[in-house]
Protein backbone atom coordinates (compact mmCIF):
# COMPACT_ATOMS: atom_id res chain seq x y z
CA UNK A 1 0.00 0.00 0.00
CA UNK A 2 1.07 3.60 -0.63
CA UNK A 3 1.07 5.51 2.64
CA UNK A 4 1.80 9.17 3.42
CA UNK A 5 3.05 10.05 6.88
CA UNK A 6 2.79 13.77 7.62
CA UNK A 7 4.90 14.56 10.65
CA UNK A 8 8.14 12.71 11.32
CA UNK A 9 8.36 13.20 15.05
CA UNK A 10 8.58 10.42 17.61
CA UNK A 11 5.28 8.75 16.70
CA UNK A 12 5.44 9.46 12.98
CA UNK A 13 8.95 8.06 12.71
CA UNK A 14 8.02 4.84 14.49
CA UNK A 15 4.88 4.41 12.43
CA UNK A 16 6.79 5.00 9.19
CA UNK A 17 9.46 2.51 10.23
CA UNK A 18 6.94 -0.24 11.02
CA UNK A 19 5.10 0.29 7.73
CA UNK A 20 8.34 0.38 5.73
CA UNK A 21 9.61 -2.81 7.35
CA UNK A 22 6.35 -4.54 6.42
CA UNK A 23 6.92 -3.68 2.77
CA UNK A 24 4.57 -0.73 2.28
CA UNK A 25 5.58 2.25 0.15
CA UNK A 26 5.99 5.10 2.63
CA UNK A 27 6.39 8.78 1.85
CA UNK A 28 7.21 11.19 4.67
CA UNK A 29 6.17 14.84 4.64
CA UNK A 30 7.74 17.30 7.09
CA UNK A 31 8.97 20.88 7.03
CA UNK A 32 11.64 20.43 9.71
CA UNK A 33 15.07 20.05 8.11
CA UNK A 34 16.42 17.86 10.90
CA UNK A 35 13.48 15.47 10.64
CA UNK A 36 13.71 15.44 6.86
CA UNK A 37 17.37 14.44 7.04
CA UNK A 38 16.57 11.78 9.63
CA UNK A 39 13.89 10.27 7.38
CA UNK A 40 16.19 10.31 4.36
CA UNK A 41 18.88 8.60 6.43
CA UNK A 42 16.44 5.71 6.83
CA UNK A 43 16.13 5.69 3.02
CA UNK A 44 12.50 6.77 3.07
CA UNK A 45 11.01 8.86 0.29
CA UNK A 46 10.64 12.39 1.69
CA UNK A 47 8.88 15.53 0.52
CA UNK A 48 9.96 18.60 2.43
CA UNK A 49 7.22 21.12 3.09
CA UNK A 50 4.05 22.01 4.96
CA UNK A 51 1.69 19.01 4.91
CA UNK A 52 -1.36 21.27 5.05
CA UNK A 53 -0.34 22.82 1.71
CA UNK A 54 -2.24 21.15 -1.17
CA UNK A 55 0.75 21.55 -3.49
CA UNK A 56 3.00 19.67 -1.05
CA UNK A 57 0.47 16.86 -0.64
CA UNK A 58 0.13 16.65 -4.40
CA UNK A 59 3.89 16.39 -4.80
CA UNK A 60 3.92 13.65 -2.16
CA UNK A 61 1.44 11.65 -4.25
CA UNK A 62 -1.72 11.95 -2.21
CA UNK A 63 -3.88 11.38 -5.30
CA UNK A 64 -2.63 7.79 -5.56
CA UNK A 65 -2.17 7.10 -1.85
CA UNK A 66 -4.11 4.40 -0.04
CA UNK A 67 -3.82 6.13 3.30
CA UNK A 68 -2.62 9.34 4.91
CA UNK A 69 -1.62 9.72 8.53
CA UNK A 70 -1.53 13.25 9.91
CA UNK A 71 0.65 12.52 12.94
CA UNK A 72 2.13 15.88 13.91
CA UNK A 73 1.93 17.04 17.51
CA UNK A 74 -0.74 19.62 16.64
CA UNK A 75 -4.27 18.12 16.46
CA UNK A 76 -5.73 21.16 14.70
CA UNK A 77 -3.03 20.99 12.05
CA UNK A 78 -3.65 17.27 11.67
CA UNK A 79 -7.33 17.94 11.06
CA UNK A 80 -6.47 20.55 8.42
CA UNK A 81 -4.10 18.10 6.70
CA UNK A 82 -6.78 15.42 6.58
CA UNK A 83 -9.31 17.87 5.13
CA UNK A 84 -6.87 18.89 2.40
CA UNK A 85 -6.19 15.22 1.63
CA UNK A 86 -9.92 14.54 1.38
CA UNK A 87 -10.24 17.31 -1.19
CA UNK A 88 -7.41 15.87 -3.26
CA UNK A 89 -8.08 12.12 -3.08
CA UNK A 90 -10.23 9.36 -1.66
CA UNK A 91 -7.46 7.89 0.50
CA UNK A 92 -8.04 6.75 4.07
CA UNK A 93 -7.38 9.60 6.51
CA UNK A 94 -6.07 9.09 10.03
CA UNK A 95 -5.39 11.95 12.43
CA UNK A 96 -3.46 12.02 15.68
CA UNK A 97 -5.09 13.62 18.71
CA UNK A 98 -3.09 14.29 21.84
CA UNK A 99 -5.03 16.98 23.70
CA UNK A 100 -8.42 17.08 25.36
CA UNK A 101 -11.19 18.81 23.42
CA UNK A 102 -14.87 19.33 24.03
CA UNK A 103 -16.95 16.36 22.95
CA UNK A 104 -18.56 18.27 20.09
CA UNK A 105 -15.12 18.92 18.60
CA UNK A 106 -14.27 15.23 18.80
CA UNK A 107 -17.60 14.51 17.11
CA UNK A 108 -16.61 16.86 14.28
CA UNK A 109 -13.26 15.14 13.93
CA UNK A 110 -14.87 11.69 13.96
CA UNK A 111 -17.34 12.60 11.23
CA UNK A 112 -14.68 14.14 9.02
CA UNK A 113 -11.86 11.56 9.11
CA UNK A 114 -11.72 7.78 8.86
CA UNK A 115 -9.90 7.20 12.13
CA UNK A 116 -8.73 9.10 15.18
CA UNK A 117 -5.71 7.73 17.04
CA UNK A 118 -4.23 8.54 20.44
CA UNK A 119 -0.61 7.43 20.04
CA UNK A 120 0.22 8.32 23.63
CA UNK A 121 -2.23 5.61 24.67
CA UNK A 122 -2.11 3.27 21.73
CA UNK A 123 1.41 3.60 20.33
CA UNK A 124 2.67 3.50 16.77
CA UNK A 125 1.35 -0.03 16.28
CA UNK A 126 -2.19 1.22 16.62
CA UNK A 127 -1.61 4.12 14.26
CA UNK A 128 -0.23 1.68 11.71
CA UNK A 129 -3.21 -0.66 12.08
CA UNK A 130 -5.70 2.19 11.73
CA UNK A 131 -3.99 3.49 8.59
CA UNK A 132 -4.16 0.11 6.93
CA UNK A 133 -7.89 -0.01 7.57
CA UNK A 134 -7.89 -2.97 9.95
CA UNK A 135 -9.58 -3.45 13.28
CA UNK A 136 -7.54 -2.95 16.44
CA UNK A 137 -4.95 -5.71 16.48
CA UNK A 138 -1.51 -5.08 17.94
CA UNK A 139 -0.82 -8.59 19.21
CA UNK A 140 2.20 -9.07 16.99
CA UNK A 141 3.80 -5.99 18.51
CA UNK A 142 3.43 -7.04 22.13
CA UNK A 143 6.17 -8.51 24.26
CA UNK A 144 6.09 -11.86 26.00
CA UNK A 145 5.32 -10.08 29.27
CA UNK A 146 2.08 -8.56 27.96
CA UNK A 147 -1.14 -9.88 26.47
CA UNK A 148 -3.92 -8.16 24.60
CA UNK A 149 -7.20 -9.62 25.83
CA UNK A 150 -10.78 -8.81 24.91
CA UNK A 151 -13.30 -8.71 27.74
CA UNK A 152 -17.08 -8.68 27.29
CA UNK A 153 -18.78 -6.47 29.87
CA UNK A 154 -21.44 -8.39 31.79
CA UNK A 155 -24.69 -6.99 33.17
CA UNK A 156 -23.41 -6.78 36.74
CA UNK A 157 -19.95 -5.41 35.96
CA UNK A 158 -18.88 -2.56 38.28
CA UNK A 159 -17.49 -0.56 35.35
CA UNK A 160 -20.90 -0.02 33.72
CA UNK A 161 -21.71 3.68 33.53
CA UNK A 162 -18.11 4.76 33.92
CA UNK A 163 -16.10 6.57 31.27
CA UNK A 164 -13.92 4.22 29.26
CA UNK A 165 -10.96 6.61 29.33
CA UNK A 166 -11.13 6.74 33.14
CA UNK A 167 -10.93 2.99 33.68
CA UNK A 168 -7.91 2.07 35.77
CA UNK A 169 -6.94 -1.49 36.66
CA UNK A 170 -3.78 -2.62 38.39
CA UNK A 171 -1.77 -4.71 35.96
CA UNK A 172 -3.73 -3.68 32.87
CA UNK A 173 -4.87 -0.79 30.74
CA UNK A 174 -7.91 -0.41 28.50
CA UNK A 175 -6.82 0.55 24.99
CA UNK A 176 -9.91 0.06 22.86
CA UNK A 177 -13.66 -0.23 23.19
CA UNK A 178 -16.55 -1.41 21.07
CA UNK A 179 -20.28 -1.76 21.37
CA UNK A 180 -21.67 -5.24 20.83
CA UNK A 181 -20.94 -6.50 17.29
CA UNK A 182 -19.06 -3.30 16.41
CA UNK A 183 -15.31 -3.02 15.68
CA UNK A 184 -13.02 -2.07 18.52
CA UNK A 185 -11.85 1.53 18.32
CA UNK A 186 -10.07 4.05 20.52
CA UNK A 187 -12.78 5.56 22.78
CA UNK A 188 -13.58 9.25 22.63
CA UNK A 189 -13.82 11.31 25.81
CA UNK A 190 -17.27 10.88 27.29
CA UNK A 191 -17.77 7.34 25.99
CA UNK A 192 -19.38 5.32 28.79
CA UNK A 193 -19.40 1.58 29.36
CA UNK A 194 -22.61 -0.35 28.72
CA UNK A 195 -23.51 -3.98 29.30
CA UNK A 196 -22.45 -6.06 26.31
CA UNK A 197 -19.57 -3.75 25.36
CA UNK A 198 -16.15 -5.20 24.62
CA UNK A 199 -12.92 -3.86 26.07
CA UNK A 200 -9.46 -4.51 24.63
CA UNK A 201 -7.06 -4.58 27.56
CA UNK A 202 -3.28 -4.67 27.52
CA UNK A 203 -2.44 -6.69 30.62
CA UNK A 204 0.60 -8.18 32.29
CA UNK A 205 0.58 -11.87 31.39
CA UNK A 206 0.76 -12.99 35.00
CA UNK A 207 -2.15 -10.75 36.02
CA UNK A 208 -4.66 -11.36 33.24
CA UNK A 209 -7.02 -13.23 35.58
CA UNK A 210 -6.87 -10.42 38.15
CA UNK A 211 -7.48 -7.75 35.52
CA UNK A 212 -10.48 -9.60 34.16
CA UNK A 213 -11.88 -10.04 37.66
CA UNK A 214 -11.46 -6.34 38.46
CA UNK A 215 -13.36 -5.29 35.35
CA UNK A 216 -16.14 -7.84 35.69
CA UNK A 217 -16.45 -7.74 39.46
CA UNK A 218 -15.89 -11.49 39.77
Amino acid sequence: MDILIVGYGRVGARTARVLDEEGHDVTVVDNDQTKVERARARELRVVEGDGSNPAVLTEAGVADADGLGAITGDPKLNFEICMEATELSDCRTVMRVSDDFHEEIYDEFERAVDEIVYPERLGAAGAKTAMLGGNFNAISDLTEQLQLVTIAVEDDSPVIGGHVNDLSVDGGRVYAHGRAREPLTIPLPGTTVEAGDRLAVLAETERVVDVRAALLGA
